[in-house]
């Protein structure tokens, strides 16, 4: 049986970005889509009934001056920071101290059922299966490096990182160097194999130069307990050398 190149198995994936891009409002299907986007718009949206509800029972023109005051100051605070969040706890906390209660609890509690969908982006790295990658490596290499995120798409420590390996392979992705992701949610038996732990290994980034394992991140022990760093491409770029590799590879 012949398997999938690398480049195969990131197609459907290509055309579903694609078709997503083309979509006159990609935005709202994933608002309707994804649980943590849709509670989180309709507790955006609450707040207007919630306003109009207490204007009508006060009809105070104090009050209706304040709400003005205060949610200017939330816009400009939200365009400083970007948390809407911020925005309607600070204006419901005018109305009335108990509803501003009421949203901070519903917001712990979509945190706790709805969980935020990972970054859906690829740049120049692919999804790869564990046999996809060990074909890669050993019987047709196309180039000298790959670095390969394993992850998976439920733990809270992978979807904040989901977006850093897409837009590092953006800027190094070349001929000496390759990126790809394999999702172990889907090959849980692959994680020994690599020696991760699906506990708390993940997410772990490993640098083959080929079919040899070169470095990764976290580095692994002694220690029964592996600490996993709050991963960024600043981290990344120095723990695998990928600007001193960008520049060999540019001065050959």
């Amino acid at each position: 049986m012949e398997v999938a190149t690398a480049t195969e198995a990131s197609a459907p994936a290509g055309s579903g970005r694609a078709s997503w891009q083309s979509h006159p409002f990609p935005w709202l299907d994933l608002a309707i889509s994804e649980p943590y986007y849709f509670l989180h718009l309709l507790a955006f949206f609450s707040y207007f009934a919630a306003r109009t509800t207490a204007l009508a029972a006060e009809d105070d023109g104090e009050l209706h001056a304040r709400l003005i005051r205060r949610e200017i100051q939330a816009v400009l605070v939200f365009l400083v920071l970007f948390t809407v969040k911020g925005l309607l706890l600070a204006v419901t906390f005018v109305i009335d101290h108990k509803l501003a209660i009421c949203y901070l609890l519903a917001f712990v509690v979509i945190y706790a059922v709805a969980q935020q969908p990972p970054y859906d982006g690829l740049g120049h790295s692919n999804h790869l299966t564990p046999l996809q990658l060990e074909t890669m490596l050993t019987e047709d290499p196309k180039t000298r490096f790959c670095l390969v995120e394993f992850r998976t798409s439920f733990l809270a420590n992978c979807i904040q990182a989901s977006s850093v390996l897409p837009e590092l392979s953006n800027i190094y992705s070349n001929k000496d160097i390759s990126f790809g992701i394999i999702d172990l949610g889907h090959f849980p038996n692959a994680a020994p194999r690599f020696g991760i732990s699906m506990l708390d290994h993940l997410p772990t980034y490993i640098l083959f130069d080929k079919a040899t394992e070169v470095a990764r991140l976290p580095e692994i022990g002694n220690a029964t307990k592996v600490f996993v760093p709050k991963v960024s491409k600043k981290l990344l770029c120095q723990h695998f050398d990928l600007d001193r590799r960008l520049i060999e590879y540019l001065s050959t």
